[in-house]
C-alpha cells in the first residue's frame, strides 16, 4: 500500500470512495428543494430503518403498546443513499441532515426534534414512560444512553465502515476498531451480568438506544459476517439481553418501519396506521400488483 502524506491544507477534490461516497461532502445545508410530506397524526417521523432509525420507531410502538394514543404517528421513508436527507424540508427539521427526525404537531407551535437520543428523551418525558423519575435510576439511564452516543460511532463509522464498506481492506484500521468494538461488547456483557437491563431491572430508553446497534451485532445482523469475525457468541449476557428485547412485539414492529432491505414480509416502507403491519408490507403490495 502506498504511503500517504497529508497535504498542509486538506481540500475536497474527489469523492472519498466506498459505499457512501456519493452522499458524503464537507459542507452542510440542502442540495435541492423538496418539502416533507405531512400525515394525519400529531407525530411525523422521517427515517430509515438503520440502527438509529429503529430506535425511534421502536419507542413509538412501545408507547402505543402501553396505550398512549397520542403516540400515533406517520413514518415517512427517507432514502439516504438517494440524498433525501439533503432536501430543503428535511434540513429544516434536522440541519445535520441525518435520520431520524421528528416533528411534533400536537404542540401549539410544532416542535422539531433531531438526534435519536434527543428524540427518545423527548418522547419519554412527553409520555412519562421508559425513563425513571428516581434520581439515581434516571442518571443510570442517561449514562447508558450517552454511552451509546459516544460508543456506536466506533462500531459503525469505525469497525463497520472499514470492515464492510471501505473500498480497500486496511489491516491497521480493521484491527483498531475490531479491538474497540470487542472492548465495548465486554463493557455491556459485564453490566448485563449484574443487571437485567442496562439501567437496572426495568426496560428503558437506554436499552432502546443500545439494542439496535449492539443487539443487532450480537444476532448477526450487522456488517456481513462480522458476528463470526468478532466472536459475538462469547458475550453470553449480551446474547440473553438481545434475545429478550428481540422477542418484544413492539420491537418486532419497530424494526419493520421504514425498512427497505431483507425479507419483503418485514419491510414496511411507510407507516400510517397500526393496520399497515398486516396489509401494507412489501410482500403484500408486490402480490397485489
Amino acid at each position: 500500500m502506498n504511503q500517504y502524506t497529508p497535504p498542509k491544507v486538506w481540500t475536497w477534490n474527489k469523492p472519498n470512495g466506498g459505499a457512501f461516497a456519493s452522499i458524503n461532502r464537507p459542507i452542510a445545508g440542502p442540495t435541492h428543494e423538496k418539502e416533507l410530506p405531512v400525515g394525519k397524526h400529531p407525530l411525523q417521523l422521517y427515517s430509515l430503518a438503520t440502527p438509529n432509525g429503529q430506535k425511534v420507531a421502536i419507542m413509538l410502538e412501545e408507547l402505543l403498546a402501553r396505550g398512549h394514543k397520542g403516540a400515533e404517528y406517520d413514518a415517512w421513508l427517507i432514502r439516504i443513499n438517494d440524498g433525501d436527507q439533503f432536501g430543503s424540508g428535511f434540513v429544516e427539521v434536522n440541519p445535520n441532515s441525518k435520520i431520524p427526525a421528528l416533528m411534533d404537531r400536537s404542540e401549539p407551535k410544532p416542535v422539531r426534534v433531531f438526534e435519536s437520543g434527543s428524540i427518545l428523551t423527548y418522547l419519554a418525558e412527553k409520555f412519562g414512560e421508559f425513563l425513571p423519575t428516581e434520581r439515581a435510576a434516571r442518571a443510570e439511564t442517561f449514562s447508558w444512553l450517552f454511552w451509546q452516543m459516544g460508543s456506536a460511532p466506533y462500531l459503525g463509522g469505525g469497525f463497520g465502515h472499514f470492515y464492510a464498506y471501505a473500498p480497500e481492506k486496511i489491516e491497521y484500521a480493521i484491527d483498531r476498531f475490531a479491538m474497540e468494538t470487542k472492548r465495548q461488547m465486554d463493557v455491556l456483557d459485564r453490566r448485563l451480568a449484574e443487571s437485567e437491563y442496562l439501567a437496572g431491572p426495568d426496560y428503558t430508553i437506554a436499552d432502546m438506544a443500545v439494542w439496535p446497534w449492539y443487539g443487532g451485532l450480537a444476532k448477526g445482523r450487522s456488517y456481513n459476517d462480522a458476528a463470526d469475525f468478532l466472536s459475538v457468541h462469547e458475550y453470553k449476557h449480551v446474547q440473553r439481553w438481545a434475545d429478550a428485547i428481540d422477542a418484544r412485539p413492539a420491537v418486532k414492529r419497530g424494526r419493520m418501519v421504514n425498512r427497505i432491505s431483507g425479507d419483503p414480509a418485514y419491510q414496511l416502507h411507510e407507516r400510517h396506521d397500526a393496520s399497515d403491519f398486516e396489509t401494507k408490507t412489501q410482500d403484500k403490495l408486490q402480490a397485489a400488483e
